[in-house]
């Protein structure tokens, strides 16, 4: 029987640095907290005009992977997040189920993911709804540019610094935010249907294409993840056994409704062809918002005035917030993910550290703000500040790296089932071996993809070429994104190689060989 692993219920003799870090974490997260957290997580402004842009059948393929991905995804993180709530969840049950190399190698795009989108994607939204209603429109020049995306990314890495029950304020104001400026949106479309008719869709433009949805599946499955973030908290849970179902399948039904009306709502009130990934909401919220005050011109243009204007002020307050409290919940999951790793010997031990005065892992924050920030400059420089080729070079990175790091996630549950029988389940997946491979399949698949569109088909022929991308460019496409791809892969190993030290010490600790694969020992 190998060495014992690191966290009950998987194990029962701690390495004694996850002892010393454990200490020192603090039980603040509640039923609601974990509720509005996961809202925060799952519900992203930031994508609805990605998906509205394509039209009609997006709310098909939205409605379709609710049902064969997202429930599935929540059925099987609600057995392992209530039945292994360890602090890491997601890396935990990765590396306790098949070592901590895999856990190491899959991490590590799991953390970056979100320090990159919130200094690209996340930021040039906000930049984007401030620009929109408080400038006129007009660019903000590149010293202002800096001066609210650095504030906007470092009050989040403050949030996520702060200890939890101050922090998580942010993610509970941020779930109110979305009920709100959703709610009060998708009310105000059926008042501007009723004032000014719907822009018309006929039966067949809902019908699903093969095209939508090599286009589609990636971003949507991008929108529906996150239901194991709230884990990488676990030991400051109150009660993980009976709140995480409860939070889980809740969040669920709430999510699919703040998507789905919303983006029912944009395609009812705009032409697709006035649809843009970065801008799309924003502007339907301008459109619709003239029925209070204002009017929309000849060409398009909406302008507000009166009452119309304060509310749509209101409304770009709230999509900031919004915005902000995702990049915040992220940051604070993905990086608690990243310190246990570092504590329990599959990344640099340096990591690894939780503060005792805040009981957050305050290296792995501000490693996070000082990512985000470089991401925010050199993408800015490379696209000479235009906000559009930014939101959209860095959104494909975001996907890509997200989606790999759930390839890991999913069969973990099968495999603790059968490594660790006698755990208590307070909830139990149905089929979690057939869910769990069809997951992680379609993940493969929508990874495969997002890297090489068509592919099997008409790899990046017409019907498959990303928004502003050219066949001839198809290699330069896939090098953009396979390369940091592989790199965050690599640089995973090389974690993993640098916490060998913390191996040897729990080696030293037991008198047995250093744990680097899972086992059973319980």
């Amino acid at each position: 029987m190998g060495a014992p692993d690191l966290s009950p219920p998987l194990a029962d003799a701690p390495l004694p640095s996850a002892v010393q870090e454990r200490s020192k974490l603090r039980k603040h997260f509640r039923r609601f907290d974990i509720l509005f957290f996961l809202l925060c997580t799952i519900v992203g402004v930031d994508t609805i005009g990605a998906v509205a842009s394509n039209g009609a059948e997006a709310f098909t393929w939205l409605i379709v992977l609710a049902a064969v991905f997202f429930v599935p995804s929540a059925l099987l993180c609600a057995e392992l997040g209530s039945a292994f709530p360890d602090e890491g969840g997601p890396y935990i049950w990765t590396s306790r189920s098949f070592g901590r190399l895999a856990g190491a190698v899959n991490n590590f795009p799991y953390w970056v993911t979100n320090p990159v989108w919130l200094g690209g994607t996340l930021t040039i939204s906000a930049v984007t709804a401030f620009t929109t209603f408080f400038n006129g429109g007009k660019d903000l020049g590149t010293p202002a540019f800096y001066a609210f995306s650095l504030v906007f990314i470092w009050v989040g890495v403050l949030a996520a610094i702060l200890s939890f029950d101050v922090g998580k304020w942010i993610p509970i104001l941020g779930a109110w935010a979305r009920i709100l400026l959703l709610g009060f949106f998708t009310a105000t479309v059926a008042g501007y249907a009723l004032e000014h008719g719907l822009h018309g869709f006929g039966v067949h433009d809902f019908s699903p294409t093969y095209a939508g949805f090599i286009g589609l599946v990636p971003v949507l499955m991008f929108n529906y993840v996150g239901f194991e973030l709230p884990n990488s908290a676990g030991e400051e849970m109150t009660d993980a056994q009976r709140d995480v179902p409860y939070a889980i399948f809740r969040s669920a039904a709430l999510s699919i409704l703040l998507y789905g009306l919303p983006i029912l709502g944009i395609l009812l009130v705009l032409p697709t062809s006035a649809i843009t990934g970065l801008g799309g909401f924003l502007d339907a919220i301008r459109q619709v918002f003239t029925i209070y005050g204002g009017h929309v011109a000849a060409d398009g243009t909406a302008t507000l005035s009166g009452a119309g204007s304060v509310l749509g002020d209101l409304a770009a307050v709230l999509f900031i917030l919004t915005v902000l409290s995702s990049g915040v919940t992220w940051i604070m999951g993905s990086d608690r993910a990243l310190a246990v790793s570092g504590y329990d010997g599959a990344a640099p031990r340096a990591l690894g550290a939780i503060s005792r005065r805040f009981g957050t892992p305050v290296r792995v924050n501000l490693l996070s703000g000082l990512v985000a920030t470089a991401v925010l400059v050199l993408a800015h420089q490379l696209t000479g500040g235009n906000a559009a080729k930014l939101f959209g070079a860095v959104l494909s990175l975001a996907i890509s790296t997200t989606l790999v790091s759930y390839i890991g996630i999913f069969p973990a549950l099968p495999a603790l089932r059968r490594k660790h029988p006698e755990v208590p389940r307070p909830y139990r997946a149905p089929l979690p071996r057939v869910l769990a491979t069809f997951i992680t399949v379609l993940i493969v698949f929508a990874s495969v993809q997002l890297l090489a569109p068509g592919l099997g088909s008409d790899w990046f022929g017409k019907n498959f070429a990303p928004t502003g991308w050219s066949h001839a460019e198809r290699w330069t496409y896939l090098l953009t994104e396979a390369l940091p791809l592989a790199a965050f892969i690599l640089i995973g190993v090389v974690f993993w190689a640098l916490g060998a030290p913390t191996r040897a010490e729990a080696a030293a600790a037991t008198g047995r060989t250093p744990p680097t694969t899972a086992t059973t020992s319980h």
